[in-house]
Parts: structure tokens; C-alpha cells; sequence
């Protein structure tokens, strides 16, 4: 069975196991405590603080741990908006962001806050000019994601957070980094982002930790209170082996990401060259993309179907994200991009990591086709 479902998480590095044992079995004291064991634990933070920080090239106290991407994204958008609500109450995202950023702006909707949806192209993109003219006195917050978790669509985010800053100086600027850090570029600092969101399960990194830059001079509310943890900005005993785990997946995805990316790209794009020469089946995912995503559609055929015929045939994929796959209803990613309904409901992922080679790479082509040659019979009673 070949794993092709590293957008939704990835297994660990071995290092970051061994790493997290050991931190776990000899370093279990709690970082706020003033004795030995504390002090040593507050040291591998401060460690793994720095050592975060350089992956982003931004400043050590700059850095918020968090659960991982789904609180740093709430931390993010809640925490400003209920900050600065006194500058106004207008937000401006697009409706293919993940559901953790989308139900969040939905929520302070529901608080009386206004939410504009900026509309994606065909390839599920924004332009700097759209996010701009989107803008109004009232504007407190811009939140985008840097690549697309179902499709890779990557927006300009460098682009638009330079736009913003010459044009709307106090309009916060927030980036979801999930699905682009260790597969392209990452810069936080030279986006001109305020708020950048990471989780350390996507790149070979521990479940439960993740991390929030929070640019100097940027203040936010709190969403848990009950300690002053993390510049006071996320109450709690902080996990010291998933945040060293994190650290050193870091470092690793950081060192390794220009390989991957140059590696994994002719992988990517040896099976969308496979899926667009398929009659039944629609690429959804565009060449300059993410290089680690492919998402395509099987619109004669439930999605569930298509993904439970590939694993039968040894590949596992995904239909939507991990965090709606389990939905019955349409992607609303595609919907946004202008698929039609059949499109939308009959999606699938298939993502990548940097163990696959030329070889996993045939295995899933020759799969594909397997699995059309048996659906395709069964097109008209689906």
C-alpha cells in the first residue's frame, strides 16, 4: 500500500521520534517552574523558539506556540478582529480558505462582524488588485492561505502583503502557511505578513503542536486565559517534546525543500499528465501550483467510490481535505473555482511526500487507469 495522502499528515521523521522519546523520558519538567527541571525545560523552548524563528527568518520573540494550525489560525483572525474591532468590523478572505480560517470568519459574522468573499479564478486565485479593491475604512483584517490544501493553488501572497502595506498600512495581514512551507519559498517578513500559521504534522513533524508569528508591534486577544505562556497571548503548560519535534521537522523540511520541490514536481507532474489524458477524468490543479498536490475529478462517479478502487489497487488518496472528507456534500473549494456540481462532488487529492519515487509515481498511474477501466462499466448506475 503506497500513502498518497501527505497533505492531510505526514509520519514523523525517525529523528523527530527518537528527538520527542527522549525529551519525553529525561526532560519532562514544566517550563514555567524555577527549579532544575524547569529551567532545563524552559531552555529546550528557548532553543526550539530560535530555532522555529530562523526557519521563517523572523525573530524568536516573534513566535507563539499553539495545537497546531487550526488554533493558530483562530488566534490569529479572533484575536485580531476582537483587538482591533475599535478600527472596524470588516474582514476580507475568499471562500476557498481552510475550513479552520473560513468557519472563523463565519463565527465573528455571527458576531455582528462584515465578511467579504473575494471570488477565485478558474485556478482557485486571487490578485493583489482584487484583495486592494476589496479594502475599506473599516478593514481590520486580510486573511489568506499561502497554497490551497485541496487543489495547490498558490496565491501571490508576497504581492498582495506588499500592495496592502503601500495602500492600507493598518490592515492586518494574515497568511495560513499550512500546505507552503517545506514545498516552496516561505518569507514571512518580506510578505509584509502580520500573522503567519504553521502546523508541525505536515511536514513530518509531531500531531498537536503547531505555531503563530506574531510580527513585533501586532497585539491580539487571547482566546485561552489562565497563565502567561506565550507572551501571555496562549495560556497552558506548553508541550515541550511536540515543540522540539516541531523544531527539528523545521529545520529538516527547510534544509531539504528546494530538492523536494525541483524532485517532486516532476513527480506531480507526470501523474496530472497521466490524469488529463484520461476521457473521464478533470484535472482541477494547475502546472504552476504547489508541487506536492494534484486534484482531480471522476464527475460520473461518487468520489468515495473512486478512492476506496484505489486503494483496493494499493494508493491511498483523499477526496476534499482531511478536515471535510467525511462530508457528503461538494467541495466548496471547486464550487468557488467555478466546477459544476458533479465536478465539485466527485473530487480527489492526490498529495505527495519527499519518500515517493519515479517508481510510486508509475505504481499510481498505472492505478489510475485500472480503476477508470473498472468504474467505467458502472458510470450510468452511479
Amino acid at each position: 500500500m503506497k500513502y498518497f495522502d501527505y497533505a492531510a499528515t505526514t509520519p514523523p521523521y525517525p529523528d523527530v521520534v527518537r528527538t520527542m522519546a527522549e525529551i519525553m523520558e529525561t526532560q519532562f519538567g514544566n517550563a514555567s517552574s524555577i527549579h532544575g527541571y524547569g529551567e532545563r525545560a524552559d531552555q529546550l523552548l528557548r532553543r526550539a523558539r530560535i530555532g522555529c524563528a530562523a526557519t521563517i527568518g523572523v525573530k524568536a520573540d516573534e513566535i507563539v506556540f499553539t495545537s497546531g494550525a487550526t488554533e493558530s489560525n483562530n488566534l490569529a483572525i479572533k484575536g485580531a478582529a476582537l483587538r482591533y474591532s475599535s478600527r472596524g468590523k470588516h474582514i476580507i478572505t475568499t471562500a476557498t480558505e481552510h475550513a479552520s480560517v473560513y468557519e472563523s470568519v463565519l463565527q465573528l459574522q455571527q458576531w455582528g462582524w462584515d465578511v467579504t468573499f473575494i471570488p477565485v479564478d478558474s485556478r482557485g486565485v486571487v490578485t493583489a488588485e482584487q484583495v486592494l479593491e476589496a479594502v475599506r475604512s473599516d478593514t481590520v483584517l486580510v486573511s489568506l492561505m499561502h497554497v490551497n490544501n485541496e487543489t495547490g493553488a498558490i496565491h501571490p501572497v508576497e504581492e498582495i502583503g506588499n500592495l496592502l502595506k503601500k495602500n492600507a498600512p493598518r490592515v492586518l495581514f494574515h497568511v495560513d502557511g499550512v500546505q507552503g512551507f517545506g514545498k516552496v519559498h516561505v518569507a514571512p517578513a518580506k510578505w509584509k505578513a502580520d500573522l503567519y500559521s504553521l502546523s508541525a504534522h505536515k511536514i513530518r513533524g509531531p500531531k498537536g503542536a503547531g505555531l503563530l508569528y506574531v510580527r513585533s508591534g501586532v497585539e491580539l486577544i487571547p482566546l485561552l486565559s489562565g497563565g502567561s505562556q506565550e507572551h501571555g497571548l496562549r495560556a497552558g503548560t506548553e508541550n515541550t517534546a511536540l515543540i522540539v519535534g516541531m523544531a527539528k521537522a523545521m529545520r529538516i523540511a527547510t534544509e531539504r525543500q528546494i530538492d523536494f520541490s525541483s524532485r517532486i514536481r516532476i513527480l506531480r507532474d507526470r501523474v496530472m499528465k497521466t490524469i488529463a489524458a484520461i476521457p473521464e477524468l478533470e484535472l482541477n490543479s494547475t502546472h504552476d501550483g504547489a508541487p506536492h498536490i494534484v486534484h482531480f475529478s471522476y464527475p460520473a462517479m461518487k468520489a468515495e467510490v473512486v478512492l476506496h478502487t484505489l486503494e483496493q489497487l494499493g494508493c491511498t488518496v483523499s477526496t476534499q481535505s482531511a478536515c471535510s472528507s467525511r462530508s457528503a456534500e461538494p467541495s466548496r473549494v471547486l464550487l468557488a473555482m467555478g466546477r459544476d456540481v458533479a465536478c465539485a462532488a466527485g473530487g480527489l487529492r492526490i498529495s505527495f511526500g519527499d519518500e515517493h519515487t519515479e517508481e510510486d509515481a508509475a505504481m499510481l498511474e498505472k492505478a489510475l487507469h485500472q480503476m477508470v477501466a473498472q468504474l467505467r462499466p458502472l458510470e450510468r448506475r452511479m
